[in-house]
């Protein structure tokens, strides 16, 4: 295959198509990434093609050689990729620590959560417990852990509505019509779903903050694009905008 056909870009007529931008990304940075999309491909002149899921998962399609440039997952799965050589060295950048916040649909009763005692009861009395995949998602992984720890596990098992990532279980516990249910899921998903209310973050003795960090894909053939990418998702020009859709300052 010759050069002109290895780089992202493909010239027809007189008409040069955008580049392609390949992300992929934990579902924690899609509300960021939609909301910069448009800056971000005119300024790299690209044209983003994102995809967006569990850490796990994300972290699987990139080992398995889905296309990507630019890779958004906790900051351990980051440097785990670093290490391997699958992330170039010295590319990333923190977007900033994300916690782990209780949910009920737009218009409903807001449930007491602050302690650990309240959460346990909120979580008996619901009819339906709304949440991310609990073995690739970080806050699907964390919740699981969370209501082994409170001792009711077992006990609400039938009232568990997994879903593949926090995005998806916020958008379908918004379009359940049983207004009595919850949800646990990272507060930037819980931020951007139209339909659901953010209640508190969980219990301090609970509480999950994980850092998100960007990175290059070492195999990137728009390496400085992607670079571009990430420096404009980081960068303080847009601090508010993160503070925002859920993201705590860097320190």
């Amino acid at each position: 295959m010759g050069r002109r056909h290895q780089v992202c870009q493909h010239q027809i007529g007189l008409n040069v198509l955008p580049r392609a931008l390949h992300l992929l990304s934990g579902g924690a940075a899609q509300g960021l990434v939609n909301a910069l999309k448009t800056s971000i491909e005119t300024a790299t002149h690209t044209q983003l093609s994102c995809t967006f899921g569990a850490v796990g998962l994300m972290k699987q399609k990139l080992t398995e050689g889905a296309p990507c440039d630019v890779v958004i997952l906790t900051a351990a799965l980051i440097e785990q990729l670093s290490a391997a050589g699958h992330v170039v060295a010295g590319s990333a950048r923190n977007l900033g620590p994300v916690k782990t916040g209780v949910a009920v649909k737009h218009g409903t009763p807001w449930p007491q959560v602050a302690t650990a005692e309240q959460l346990k009861a909120a979580m008996l009395a619901t009819t339906g417990i709304y949440f991310p995949d609990p073995q690739l998602a970080t806050a699907g992984i964390h919740f699981m852990k969370v209501l082994n720890d409170l001792g009711i596990a077992e006990t609400v098992a039938s009232k568990l509505r997994p879903f593949p990532n926090g995005n998806t279980a916020m958008n379908a516990m918004a379009a359940c019509e049983d207004p009595h249910v919850i949800g646990c899921t990272q507060v930037t998903e819980i931020l951007i779903t139209p339909g659901v209310d953010l209640v508190a973050n969980l219990p301090l003795e609970f509480e999950l903050a994980t850092m998100y960090t960007a990175g290059v894909r070492s195999t990137s053939t728009c390496a400085a694009q992607a670079q571009a990418m990430i420096d404009i998702l980081t960068s303080a020009e847009h601090a508010d905008l993160r503070a925002k859709g859920g993201f705590l300052p860097v320190v």
